[in-house]
């Protein structure tokens, strides 16, 4: 569990940098959150306690002073300290100067974790964000402002570093980037081997070894990952957002979508948008 406060707006994929959500959160020991597969960059960024980060097999142990990111369509999965649970703000974004930003700065898939100097504080940027967080376009301006210094202050911490591209295997790369193409259609596992070039129990042992899944559960979750988020920001159907999302079946969905988090696409739908409207009101008493 944590107590979590944070905002949250609807992706827009055409414009060059959009900030997704942000929020700052207390965690409870053994907070965990994951294994996930995120549909946006995401940047956490500890002020207090410890944890870990996990990511293509690889245990990152953080403290107060570090961060981490989290790259779109990769599963990853963390959790706080037994006895110092850590505090941290976060800050979610895409748009199409994201991914060139991040190489910039020197994080990346490959290189996801940062350490701070004690002199700079890029929490306060995500802190002015919670202060201003309506959806109106001064606030809207400045959030992106914030952002920006955001990754200044990361540019500062990581000035060291290179511009890094690797994002592991080619082959799972190749066959990652298909199932971002192509999830809302049919796919076979067969014919994703076939484009990549291998057969399937060789992909299916490259993309286990990178990912930690399976293919078929990549897909799946990367599936229930963007189901997700069209349920928490949109008011599209059920039938239009199971659709969109590979399945041809509302009813079949509707089960795995149950199976997985144990609530009902309605369900679901009306606990995030609630969830998302009360921290708005909380810091920003005004707007109740």
């Amino acid at each position: 569990m944590e107590n979590a406060f944070f905002v949250e707006f609807p992706t827009m994929e055409t414009g060059d940098l959009h900030v997704n959500n942000f929020g700052y959160s207390v965690t409870n020991p053994c907070h965990k959150y994951g294994p996930a597969v995120r549909s946006f960059y995401l940047i956490h960024y500890i002020l207090e306690g410890r944890g870990e980060f996990c990511t293509d097999n690889n245990r990152y142990p953080l403290t107060k002073g570090q961060g981490f990111l989290i790259e779109p369509d990769y599963q990853t999965e963390y959790r706080s300290d037994a006895d110092d649970p850590w505090t941290y703000v976060w800050v979610g974004f895409s748009g199409k100067k994201a991914k060139d930003i991040l190489n910039s700065i020197g994080i990346s898939q490959a290189f996801p974790v940062f350490t701070c100097e004690d002199k700079l504080h890029p929490e306060q940027y995500v802190k002015d964000m919670l202060r201003h967080n309506s959806a109106n376009t001064s606030d809207l301006y400045r959030q992106t402002a914030m952002l920006y210094l955001f990754f200044s202050c990361l540019t500062k911490a990581n000035k060291s570093s290179i511009n890094f591209e690797s994002r592991g295997n080619v082959y799972v790369a190749h066959a990652i980037r298909y199932i971002q193409n192509h999830y809302s259609e049919p796919i076979r596992i067969e014919e994703l081997a076939r484009y990549v070039g291998l057969n399937r129990s060789y992909l299916s042992t490259l993309f286990k070894k990178h990912t930690g899944l399976s293919p078929l559960k990549y897909l799946q979750t990367f599936r229930l990952t963007k189901a997700a988020h069209l349920l928490s920001m949109t008011q599209l159907s059920i039938a239009s957002i199971a659709f969109s999302c590979g399945y041809q079946e509302p009813e079949s969905f509707h089960k795995i979508f149950r199976q997985t988090t144990g609530l009902s696409p309605t369900q679901y739908r009306v606990k995030e948008q609630s969830r998302s409207d009360d921290n708005r009101k909380k810091f920003n008493p005004s707007a109740q």
